[in-house]
């Protein structure tokens, strides 16, 4: 990555909902990538860690300027919570395609391919939904947690009518 392809500038992490975050203005988000509308796969730092960037899909507003949201582990790592200021570098990431980050678990590989219609379900949702189960899946501890889990997952996949990962399902979707 050429340093002069890389936007610098200082921001205050607020907060939108539940959700950390710093705006990248407009102007910013052009000299990035001109008339770029949909959510911008980009390469962060911030206060210059870590050394391997972090590949982030930036939000839109609609208005040209974006939230670039910051996970816990981007502001543990750069010693910040909502309401610091803090040094944002930011590149255009152009082979970022935002897969999941998280591997897929075996267990839950193995159960979605014995089941079709879970199967079916899971690659009906946006992959950012399916990032999230991912992640949840990764942070899970004890056997018996993912056990509890894979098996709620499969649950709602497969068209049971519950509550995972906060949200209400039915049908296989998010209801």
């Amino acid at each position: 990555m050429d340093s002069t392809d890389i936007l610098r500038f200082r921001a205050t992490i607020g907060i939108n909902n539940i959700n950390p975050y710093v705006l990248v203005s407009a102007r910013d988000a052009q000299r990035l990538k001109q008339g770029w509308r949909r959510p911008m796969p980009v390469r962060v730092r911030v206060n210059g860690v870590p050394e391997a960037w972090w590949r982030i899909n930036m939000m839109p507003l609609g208005d040209g300027s974006f939230y670039l949201y910051l996970h816990a582990e981007v502001r543990k790592a750069a010693a910040s919570q909502v309401g610091d200021a803090v040094d944002v570098e930011l590149a255009f990431d152009d082979g970022y395609r935002s897969g999941p980050v998280h591997p897929m678990p075996p267990e839950f590989s193995a159960a979605l391919e014995s089941n079709p219609v879970a199967r079916q379900a899971w690659e009906a949702l946006i992959p950012s939904l399916q990032k999230e189960i991912l992640r949840y899946f990764q942070q899970v501890k004890s056997a018996e947690a993912k056990a509890r889990h894979l098996e709620r997952a499969m649950y709602v996949l497969s068209g049971g009518q519950s509550r995972f990962m906060a949200r209400s399902w039915s049908g296989g979707q998010v209801s």
